[in-house]
């Protein structure tokens, strides 16, 4: 048993170690967000590649095939010559050959615009094991945005968190790209600057309160009161805010981009509300290829596991819960109805037209593609 329990304590500390130098080649401590780590993802950008998967209509130079056939750098058919064709474009070979005049058809390149929306609301500033779901949210960003800038992509799309938005029109080059993490930074960093000011509200009010004991009780009583009537018009309210930014991608994707949802999928369970971003998403797909990146911690996939039965108590600051961990039928359960609204999520989305892709904010990026086998 002391053995055992040596064993057990070793292997922690060793986990614990292998954690801490991981997050510190990715430059973060797992919480909160700098340009450092977000630029050390351009000598990753060929973990990934953006081939099109969908056939793109346009009329500009760029990199992708459109389906129209016209003047362009990529030949695709000969055919017979036309009245209207340019006569620079005959075949004169093909014409010998088969005594009837012959014209070269080219395929044209488009340019395809890159949007990548991502999700930085609260219930994104969750982690139990390496990063928060919003810091691999904007490292999976970050990769996205330097891999379109080395294919010549133009770089743009929405940073949101519940209640404030930044809108990117896309630019090209490296302007782009930083454009887009340094609104990935201010949003989060301003997140994190609510926060302060909230607890430090609340630290000068219970003050104040604390000069008279009634005052308190009085105010403890009210918050009591009117805290689970709060706490569901804020849920719906997000999840409203989450409707209205999907509002804001459709309209700013145009046709033929490449759109990239990064999210944990959190307000789509409300059924109020889900049913408006789908349609704002499903209209998306119509004219431009949808990925949507759904990003989840280790913790709400699986309960942790335990050698001793473990009560414990879970909280969201309204609702309280307890589990019992080291019980195979409690984890059996937990993992089952993760699962299940994993694969509901999936349906919904599928359902868009959305090519959906799952990361976990328990390892990083790179593990992820190279060896779980996770594609863009």
């Amino acid at each position: 048993m002391w053995f055992n329990r040596q064993k057990k304590s070793s292997e922690n500390n060793l986990n614990q170690n292998s954690e801490q130098s991981l997050l510190a080649s990715l430059f973060t401590n797992g919480i909160d967000l700098s340009m450092q780590e977000l630029l050390q993802y351009q000598s990753k950008s060929r973990l990934i590649d953006l081939v099109g998967k969908k056939n793109i209509h346009g009329k500009q130079a760029g990199n992708y095939l459109s389906r129209s056939k016209g003047r362009g750098m990529e030949f695709d058919e000969v055919r017979h010559y036309q009245i209207g064709d340019d006569v620079r474009a005959i075949d004169w070979r093909v014409t010998a050959r088969t005594g009837k005049t012959h014209t070269k058809l080219f395929r044209e390149e488009i340019e395809r615009p890159v949007l990548v929306a991502t999700d930085l609301s609260q219930n994104m500033h969750f982690g139990s094991k390496l990063l928060f779901k919003s810091v691999q949210a904007a490292h999976l960003a970050a990769l996205v945005a330097w891999h379109a800038k080395s294919r010549g992509d133009r770089i743009g799309g929405l940073v949101f968190r519940d209640e404030q938005h930044i809108e990117l029109k896309p630019r090209s080059r490296k302007a782009g790209v930083l454009h887009y993490l340094h609104a990935l930074t201010t949003l989060n960093n301003q997140k994190k600057a609510t926060a302060v000011e909230t607890t430090a509200s609340k630290v000068s009010a219970a003050q104040d309160l604390s000069q008279g004991q009634s005052e308190v009780q009085s105010e403890v009583q009210n918050q009591a009161e009117n805290k689970i009537e709060d706490k569901a018009v804020n849920d719906n309210q997000k999840n409203h805010n989450f409707d209205q930014h999907c509002a804001r991608l459709r309209h700013l994707a145009k046709p033929g981009s490449l759109v990239y949802l990064i999210t944990d999928g959190y307000a789509l369970r409300d059924k109020k509300n889900c049913p408006h971003a789908l349609r704002h998403l499903s209209q998306i797909s119509q004219h431009c290829e949808l990925v949507v990146c759904l990003i989840s911690d280790p913790l709400e996939q699986a309960l942790p596991e335990s050698t001793m039965k473990l009560a414990v108590t879970l909280t969201d600051g309204i609702n309280r819960q307890q589990l019992t961990l080291g019980d195979s039928n409690t984890a059996e359960q937990y993992q089952q109805q993760a699962l299940k609204q994993v694969e509901e999520m999936q349906l919904l989305l599928q359902s868009t037209g959305a090519r959906v892709i799952h990361f976990s904010a328990g390892a990083s990026l790179e593990q992820q593609l190279k060896h779980s086998g996770v594609a863009l």
